[in-house]
């Protein structure tokens, strides 16, 4: 079970590029806009990263279709799909802009874990 829900937050964490903070699902150009304006990118980065964003967004409907509604088969399967988003996301970047992105992107994931709510807080072992 543990391991299921740390799949889930994982999911989730990464998958933070393609939903909004309210949690309605994105175009790809408005997460583009959003990583624009995050990461203050240059308009050739923004263009590479829509062209990236919209790769991933066919591939994540392809999973959706397959899965079938096998939840645990479509988490398999979108795992390594945010994996390769998120490295072509950070190979356009600079050094100072790929720090900017962790640090954004670990701030989304914990966001995300106190809205999951509910249980007790992570362990501290």
């Amino acid at each position: 079970m543990k391991k299921i829900l740390m799949m889930c937050c994982l999911l989730l964490a990464i998958s933070a590029v393609s939903f909004a903070q309210g949690g309605m699902r994105r175009s790809p150009e408005e997460q583009a806009k959003q990583l624009k304006e995050q990461l203050k990118l240059t308009d050739d980065q923004t263009a590479k990263i829509t062209t990236i964003l919209q790769t991933q967004a066919k591939s994540r409907d392809s999973i959706f279709n397959a899965a079938n509604g096998d939840r645990q088969a479509m988490m398999q399967a979108m795992r390594p799909l945010m994996e390769s988003t998120n490295t072509k996301i950070q190979a356009v970047l600079t050094d100072e802009q790929k720090a900017a992105y962790k640090k954004w992107m670990e701030e989304r994931r914990e966001r995300m874990r106190q809205n999951q709510g509910g249980g007790a807080p992570p362990s501290q072992k």
